[in-house]
């Protein structure tokens, strides 16, 4: 049996689940919603991998190293308070990527926005690590950016003949100009939003010039609830409202978008 809804990008193996976390994961499979728990470092990767184990069907994972664990940095999460430094180690995430309930590499990308000094190059590097990995793996990526179009898009677009020809990767919660979305799609990359195009308008026009083809659902749970949980843990349950505001905003059914945005998920994550 497919899935209403896929959950491209949350992250129910953090700390914000501890206590429930197959409660939570049980209440968006009985709503017919599958999901993709994406790591950020060793720990929450592993993690990831270990719950999609315990679930014959319906819940996958994404091991990677987001570019925030490059250096230390202040950042107020559900995840920790303050994001530790980590060296990025190639050979433990590849071995945790053969695992066949791993769909993609990431997150992974840039990230300037944490940035308390000159840690660019440290980004730069571990980032073409990943792209190494999804190579190896063939794997599409799960890209982060933040404040780092530019840079982002020069590694892509250099890059790209490494990555899967028809499915090369996500850019998760893109945050980017109309131009950056239109280089991507050149490139052949898909993009996922959650909740926070429930209650920021600024998102709508960029909506509206992706192709349904190429859009996913996400929640990034714990963070960023849509409304009308705004303000209050996210879980991958909530996605449906992510799925009501694309259609409300591109003038399709429901039915709709739930259909093509899973149908693009099991596609690029081979399902």
């Amino acid at each position: 049996m497919k899935p209403l809804f896929f959950d491209s990008h949350t992250h129910v193996q953090f700390v914000a689940f501890k206590d429930d976390h197959e409660e939570v994961i049980r209440r968006a499979l009985d709503k017919g919603v599958w999901l993709n728990n994406v790591g950020s470092q060793k720990e929450t990767s592993e993690k990831a991998v270990m719950i999609a184990e315990d679930h014959e069907k319906g819940v996958y994972a994404t091991v990677g190293f987001h570019p925030i664990h490059a250096e230390a940095a202040e950042k107020e999460d559900l995840e920790e308070s303050v994001s530790k430094s980590e060296e990025f180690d190639y050979d433990f995430f590849c071995r945790l990527a053969q695992n066949p309930k791993v769909v993609a590499i990431g997150e992974c990308g840039l990230d300037y926005f944490h940035l308390k000094n000159a840690a660019k190059d440290k980004q730069k590097e571990i980032f073409l690590a990943q792209i190494k990995l999804a190579e190896e793996t063939s794997k599409p990526l799960m890209v982060h950016c933040r404040d780092a179009y530019p840079d982002l898009i020069e590694i892509l677009r250099s890059e790209r003949s490494r990555l899967l020809p028809d499915r090369p990767g996500i850019s998760h919660f893109f945050t980017g100009s109309l131009q950056d979305a239109e280089t991507l799609l050149k490139m052949g990359f898909s993009f996922s939003f959650g909740g926070a195009i429930t209650f920021a308008g600024n998102y709508d026009e960029v909506l509206r010039r992706i192709p349904l083809d190429r859009l996913l659902l996400e929640t990034d749970a714990p963070y960023v609830a849509p409304v009308p949980f705004r303000g209050q843990r996210n879980e991958p349950s909530f996605v449906v409202h992510v799925a009501e505001h694309i259609a409300k905003v591109k003038s399709l059914s429901l039915e709709e978008v739930a259909r093509e945005t899973t149908k693009n998920a099991l596609r690029i994550f081979a399902i």
